[in-house]
């Protein structure tokens, strides 16, 4: 069914608040420069890091980006590392969804999934109680978290996400840190995106 193409008052009240997308813009300038900050720390952490990657993987490669239309909500996203290049992912996300949260996604794909199976199954423990979760999307690009969408990696979930990454071709696994969260609050996505990046070095690690 269309929009009907009158105004209601809210919508006519908000066209008109000029301080709302002033406080827009300047929320925007702020997420940016978190995630340039972010940019950095992950380039250190990645410093003489070995990693099982795919071919042609080069550990400097990234991209900022911005958009206005993930499910109709703003977005801003690092891919630090970034690597997509045929069927081939790894690729180390920090997404700022708003109305959502923030979250920071490994994805990975290709050549070196049954390793990365292998090791996510063989290193569980390593992994587990960390507020890491596997995404149970049908792709990698589902943002949405909690029931239906992942499922947390606890230690007593071993064999439900067996079970789970048998039957997949990709892997995503996910932390979701709401905007209420002191850290987000204080502009500490860095060390949130960072310690993310680190709890999941059994995964991708020989």
């Amino acid at each position: 069914m269309p929009y009907p193409l009158a105004f209601t008052d809210e919508e006519s009240t908000l066209l008109g608040d000029g301080q709302f997308f002033r406080k827009k813009a300047a929320i925007t300038t702020k997420i940016r420069a978190m995630l340039e900050a972010t940019h950095g720390a992950l380039q250190h952490e990645l410093i003489d890091l070995s990693l099982v990657v795919p071919p042609d993987f080069d550990p400097n490669l990234h991209q900022l980006v911005k958009g206005e239309h993930l499910e109709d909500f703003p977005y801003q996203y690092l891919d630090c590392p970034k690597h997509f290049f045929g069927a081939n992912k790894f690729t180390f996300r920090t997404l700022v969804w708003w109305g959502h949260h923030v979250a920071c996604a490994l994805l990975l794909e290709g050549s070196e999934i049954g390793r990365y199976k292998r090791q996510f199954l063989g290193r569980f423990h390593q992994l587990a109680g960390r507020d890491l979760e596997l995404s149970l999307a049908p792709s990698l690009w589902e943002w949405r978290g909690g029931e239906g969408y992942t499922l947390p990696i606890t230690h007593d979930r071993k064999a439900q996400i067996a079970a789970v990454v048998a039957e997949r071709s990709f892997l995503k696994v996910v932390r979701c840190v709401p905007f209420g969260d002191p850290r987000v609050r204080e502009g500490q996505l860095a060390q949130i995106a960072c310690e993310t990046f680190r709890s999941l070095r059994p995964l991708i690690t020989p």
